[in-house]
Order: structure tokens, then sequence, then C-alpha cells
């Protein structure tokens, strides 16, 4: 599910930010990679280092950030300034191995209620029906998607940053090609084959662009804004459409505004409570019951969709 409301996610930008660009910090980072990474004391580190966190990539460096970055966060709170960001981020306290706790939960939980709703839809709708492939293959690219969202805020790197935005850029387009087959390749096969090829250039284009070229945040997020919007308006169309044909129209019609309407909680964007819960995290938390109601639409469509065919009705 993790499709019509990435648009105000996707990829804001991520340059150095007013934290680390304080000398405090910089000093204090250069000090304590000098002081701390080389040598006897780096073997002592990586002895003494849990085997999770060595797993996940976090090296003397990065505790040394870390480190530096509280101290940056103690000296502004101490002469009343508000909490600066480091490296595009807020300031989070790390436990265990994951970078963004409240986040990285969120994600997984968002995972867990697109499995459980997926394993659902497979026990209710029989695989006869017209859109079971469909929504099947669009699940499992959630899945990953959410998989990927998961480890990027456990663990934010250039490959995992990657991976998450690439991801979710495939929800985005798989989501408008479900939109396409639903509303018209049922009719019109040919139309849905040619609208999902021109999307995989799309994306195949979006990514190259984006790893070869250059990784620009600016195009990054009108594209997937683009995308967004599109979306929007397709799905609300269809509902208004079959509003006074079927009964369950306003499950769809109500994803899609929610979506939209939860997605304004980035906008928000205030230094963590608790050094834990951010406006991201409480976006994400808060996508998780959608989940529900979004495959319940899915289920009774696709059972509306098998009802039709097997008593020759024209699908709407």
């Amino acid at each position: 599910l993790k499709d019509l409301y990435i648009t105000f996610l996707l990829f804001l930008p991520r340059n150095s930010s007013q934290g680390d660009k304080e000398p405090v910090y910089r000093d204090c980072v250069k000090q304590c990679v000098r002081t701390n990474c080389t040598g006897a004391r780096l073997r002592g580190f990586q002895s003494a280092q849990p085997q999770y966190m060595a797993l996940t990539g976090w090296t003397c460096r990065d505790d040394c950030r870390y480190e530096c970055m509280w101290t940056t966060v103690g000296l502004y709170q101490a002469e009343g300034y508000r909490i600066p960001q480091f490296h595009g981020k807020w300031p989070f306290v790390r436990f265990l191995c994951f970078e963004e706790p409240a986040s990285a939960l969120a994600s997984l939980l968002n995972g867990l209620a697109c499995l459980i709703m997926l394993l659902r839809y497979r026990s209710m709708v029989p695989r006869q029906s017209p859109m079971f492939h469909t929504i099947n293959a669009f699940s499992l690219v959630s899945l990953n998607a959410w998989f990927w969202s998961t480890v990027f805020h456990t663990r934010d790197t250039y490959l995992t940053e990657k991976m998450d935005y690439f991801c979710a850029t495939a929800v985005l387009l798989y989501s408008i090609y479900l939109c396409c087959v639903r509303t018209l390749g049922l009719r019109r096969p040919g139309v849905s084959s040619m609208v999902g090829v021109l999307l995989i250039l799309a994306f195949t284009s979006h990514v190259s662009f984006l790893t070869f070229v250059s990784f620009d945040y600016g195009y990054n997020m009108a594209a997937n804004a683009t995308i967004g919007m599109v979306n929007l308006l397709w799905w609300l169309c269809w509902c208004w459409q079959n509003r006074r044909t079927l009964p369950y129209w306003w499950k769809c019609g109500l994803v899609v505004l929610l979506l939209h309407g939860l997605a304004l909680l980035e906008l928000l964007d205030f230094p963590p409570m608790l050094w834990v819960l951010d406006a991201h995290a409480v976006w994400h938390l808060s996508t998780i019951p959608v989940h529900f109601l979004f495959y319940s639409f899915l289920i009774d469509d696709s059972l509306y969709l098998l009802n039709t065919e097997k008593m020759g009705v024209k699908v709407e």
C-alpha cells in the first residue's frame, strides 16, 4: 500500500544541514576519529562492538558522528536554540542497531499489515478472478518497498537510501498500472499492456538518470508528485463514475483521500519527541490501518468481477 501516498515522502533533500555544518561538530568528529579510530583504539572498538552493530555496518567513524551529534545538540539546548538537523535528518536516539527506531518499526508494521491482508486476499478470492494476478504482483512490489523502507530507517547508507527511494517509485508506477488494468485493461487488454511497457521504460529511465547522471532530489520529488496526482485523480474519477453501481466504491475513495490527507503530517516536520517519534514516524504509523480498508476494497471488487464474468455482465 505504499503507493498513492509516497508523493509527500519521497525524495526530500538530504544534503548537509545546520548541525553538521557547525564547527564544534566538525572539530569534534575530527578529534574523535583521530583519537579513537586508528591503531590499538580502533582494534579495541572493533573487539568491543556488538555483533549486530558490526553486521549492520556501524563503524568507528559513525560512532564518532553519533556522539558528536549529541554533544552539539546539548550545546544548542544550553543556549536555548532550536534543535538542528544533521545530514538532512533530525537527531534520533539509536536503539540497538536501529538509526530511526520508530520509523523502522512503523515500516515493519506496514509491511506486516500488507502481508496479512495479502494472505487474506488469496484465501478469499479465487485465482480465476480477473484482477487476482495483478493485485498479487502489486502486493509483492509493495512488500518489497516496505522491506527496504525498514532497512533504510534501520541503517541509512548510500545503498539503502537508493533502494528505499527506487522501490517506492516502483510501487507508485505499479499502482498506475493497477488502476489502468482495473479501469481500462479488463475491456481493452492491449491498452494496459502498452501502458505497462511505457511504465517500465519510465522506471528504467528514472533510475538510470538518478544513478548514472545526477541524483537530483528536486526532479525526483517532482516526478513522484506527478505520478501521485495522476493516481489520485484516476482513482477518484473511477469512484465517482461507479458510485451508484458499486456499493463498496467508498472504500477506494476513502483510502485515496486518507493516504493523501495523512501525508500532510510530513509537512509538520518537528524535532522527534523523546528523540524517537518525529512527523515521518507518525505518518508511517497512521497508514497501518489503511491497509485493511484497501484490501477490503480489493476483495470486494475482485469477487464482484469474478461474479460478473461468470454471468457475462459488462464490467464497470
